[in-house]
């Protein structure tokens, strides 16, 4: 393949620096690229987080160059710029060298900072910057230092709109120095990539790291019953699987097959059928009533809404609780319903947590998957010393049905997950997390609960928010209510 020479923006070569397989495709078949919702909310934190930098490290002369589909009028707008002299922060400022395009967060008197989302700095992000000093070096800028802004997680916010103590930096100008030979490897050896044939490239840890590859499904052998990659395990074997073309779990040889819980999924899917061990039914029926099924979605902004909150730590919103008196048959139609959620905007952990003492009452076990209910309700506790007792009384009624079912049940839909969205739909035809729509994980829900607070949305568009934050917590508590019928035998 001919042509002429390949442009590429930092975050090409950044693709190219994690697997080159991805950039050629980035760059020649996007069609085959899985989309996610999450890119996006990440990509609306980055702007956000910038806008935070661009207060505190800007004047008032301070000018940001506009983006523009069209490089060279950013290329235009930026050279006029630096030509009239500049002594204040200029955003964006756009530089080209050897065909990479990069775009500086804040160029201040040749002092780069580029600002990430994050809490931490990490290799990529270092290496990020090491493009950056390449391309404005050669670009003829005597860059003196380049650091990177980052989030504070200890940062606590107060309620003022105050945000500035949100952002620390840490120079890294050292580390980019001594990457510069590496990032003009990658260049040209990317240049030949995108001009060349499509390389051949092996699965491994870059197929997740730094970031998921949106293009795993040209790779990874999803065309099978049960993909290889629910053998779960150690993934180093999955790897030299996979690179050996088996596409699924079956086509293991067995004597490849080490570990207690790899034997199980390898058993019970060579088998085709689901195997409840001995021993579920009798832990679950010594339990007394009424029985609580909790959940909980929280949200994590990495910018904190609220009051003595802080960033990326999870705050609890909305819960769900099925509670069934054993006066039933422990079906979804014998039991009750509860549910918390506040979309008014306002704090909702006094509410919520006043609400769930009531609702839990003072006996009776009260089932969790996982363990984060109980990390809710300890913080909870921590942040209201007068709910302290209730709460703590709570947390001593817990039974973690994760340990039960991961002890005792297997099917092979499971694909190697004992999450609620496997085994749910395994045991209980009622249960379909697909159906959901687009709220239809953690993540999503954390998303689109702080859509709907948002003084944009329309009421239409939080109404209908409402009703599938309402339904997805709800689904997760019923999965619960089925998985102890199931296991109990009442089914």
């Amino acid at each position: 393949m001919s042509g002429p020479k390949p442009y590429f923006s930092k975050s090409k070569l950044i693709a190219a620096w994690q697997c080159q397989k991805k950039l050629y495709l980035d760059k020649h078949r996007p069609d085959l690229a899985e989309d996610s919702d999450d890119r996006q909310a990440i990509f609306d934190v980055g702007n956000r987080v910038g806008k935070i930098a661009q207060d505190k490290y800007g004047t008032t002369d301070s000018v940001e160059i506009p983006y523009n589909r069209d490089s060279s009028v950013m290329f235009t707008d930026t050279n006029e710029l630096l030509a009239g002299g500049i002594d204040f922060p200029v955003f964006e400022a756009t530089f080209e060298h050897e065909g990479v395009l990069i775009r500086a967060d804040v160029m201040d008197a040749w002092h780069v900072i580029e600002v990430k989302s994050g809490a931490s700095v990490k290799d990529v992000n270092k290496f990020d910057a090491a493009i950056q000093l390449w391309v404005l070096r050669g670009a003829g800028l005597s860059i003196k230092s380049i650091s990177l802004a980052y989030i504070d997680n200890q940062f606590e916010y107060q309620g003022d709109g105050d945000y500035d103590a949100l952002i620390k930096k840490e120079d890294v100008t050292e580390f980019a120095e001594r990457l510069q030979g590496e990032v003009t490897a990658l260049v040209a050896t990317s240049g030949a990539t995108v001009m060349g044939d499509m390389p051949d490239v092996p699965v491994g840890r870059h197929c997740a790291a730094p970031y998921p590859c949106e293009f795993q499904s040209v790779c990874w052998p999803t065309d099978s019953q049960y993909p290889i990659i629910g053998i779960r395990g150690a993934r180093k074997d999955i790897f030299a699987w996979v690179n050996k073309g088996l596409k699924d779990i079956r086509d293991i040889p067995t004597y490849e097959i080490k570990g207690a819980k790899r034997e199980w999924i390898y058993r019970v899917t060579k088998s085709g059928k689901p195997e409840v061990l001995a021993g579920a039914k009798e832990v679950l029926e010594a339990l007394p009533y009424p029985r609580y099924y909790l959940d909980f979605e929280t949200t994590g902004p990495a910018i904190p809404i609220w009051k003595g909150t802080q960033p990326y730590k999870q705050v609890p919103v909305q819960w769900s609780v099925h509670i069934d008196d054993g006066k039933g048959d422990g079906s979804l139609a014998s039991v009750r319903h509860e549910e918390f959620l506040d979309l008014s905007g306002e704090p909702p952990m006094r509410a919520l947590a006043e609400s769930l003492i009531e609702c839990l009452g003072d006996s009776g076990p009260v089932f969790e998957y996982t363990t984060v209910e109980e990390r809710v309700i300890r913080q909870l506790a921590g942040l209201f010393p007068d709910l302290q007792a209730p709460l703590l009384a709570i947390v001593e009624r817990i039974v973690d049905l994760a340990n039960v079912t991961k002890k005792y049940y297997y099917h092979p839909d499971m694909l190697g997950s004992w999450s609620l969205k496997y085994i749910g739909p395994a045991v209980a035809s009622s249960i379909n997390y697909k159906e959901l729509g687009e709220v239809n994980e953690g993540m999503a829900a954390a998303n689109f609960f702080l859509e709907a607070i948002h003084a944009e949305t329309t009421p239409e568009r939080k109404a209908d928010l409402q009703a599938k934050l309402l339904k997805y917590c709800w689904v997760d508590t019923a999965a619960m209510v089925e998985i102890v019928r199931f296991l109990q035998g009442r089914r």
